[in-house]
């Protein structure tokens, strides 16, 4: 069995409880731009704001991207980033077994500025964070967790990944690491067969645990 020595977290629905706001961020771009489409705010859910422009805010609706950007960075900079509930307890108990961890996300720079504004201790619980402007390729692709492992010193057999989405799922298990799969944004069911095992938060949630699945 091999040993635990890097925890990797995506951002929203995996350490701060932000997927109803964006939800409702989504919805109202989504209801101006397709009102044809009632709910594609939940269709979305998980993929990054490049995927979501080339599907949906292509062709005519181009000229329209810098506008919803725009929109979109105003309403990340006044969001609240609040923990998923055990969230801080687990990763000070990962510290004490000298595991690293690090933020793997596809949230920008602009993005994190405000979640550094909001949380000002939030760097200081991470060895590394990784944004969009490091991955030459989005989620699914397991290049940025590749990524994060190469920065960590740790090979993919040492390394559990945290995720909700699909996408991010389906990102870790390309990068053949553990993962852990948050029902934070998608029911257990629909996330079962993409995660070794799914919680709903952190609170019952220790190193002792999380090594037993690697």
């Amino acid at each position: 069995m091999s040993q635990l020595k890097a925890a990797l977290f995506d951002l929203d629905g995996v350490v701060f409880d932000t997927e109803p706001q964006y939800s409702i961020f989504w919805g109202s771009q989504c209801r101006l731009y397709h009102p044809e489409h009632p709910g594609l705010e939940h269709e979305i859910k998980g993929q990054t704001l490049t995927q979501i422009y080339d599907q949906w805010f292509s062709g005519e609706l181009l000229k329209e991207q810098p506008i919803i950007t725009q929109r979109l960075n105003e309403y990340e900079a006044q969001m609240h980033y609040d923990y998923i509930d055990g969230f801080e307890q687990l990763i000070a108990d990962l510290h004490a077994h000298g595991v690293k961890t690090a933020v793997v996300t596809s949230s920008n720079l602009p993005k994190m500025q405000a979640v550094y504004r909001y949380q000002p201790q939030f760097r200081q619980l991470f060895d590394a964070i990784l944004t969009s402007e490091d991955f030459e390729r989005s989620k699914p692709d397991p290049d940025c967790y590749l990524k994060a492992a190469a920065r960590l010193g740790a090979q993919t057999s040492e390394c559990i990944v945290f995720e909700d989405s699909f996408n991010g799922l389906r990102s870790g298990r390309a990068a053949q690491m553990a993962v852990v799969g948050l029902a934070t944004t998608n029911p257990v069911d629909s996330i079962r067969e993409l995660s070794d095992i799914q919680i709903s938060d952190y609170r019952n949630m220790d190193f002792n645990q999380l090594s037993s699945l690697l």
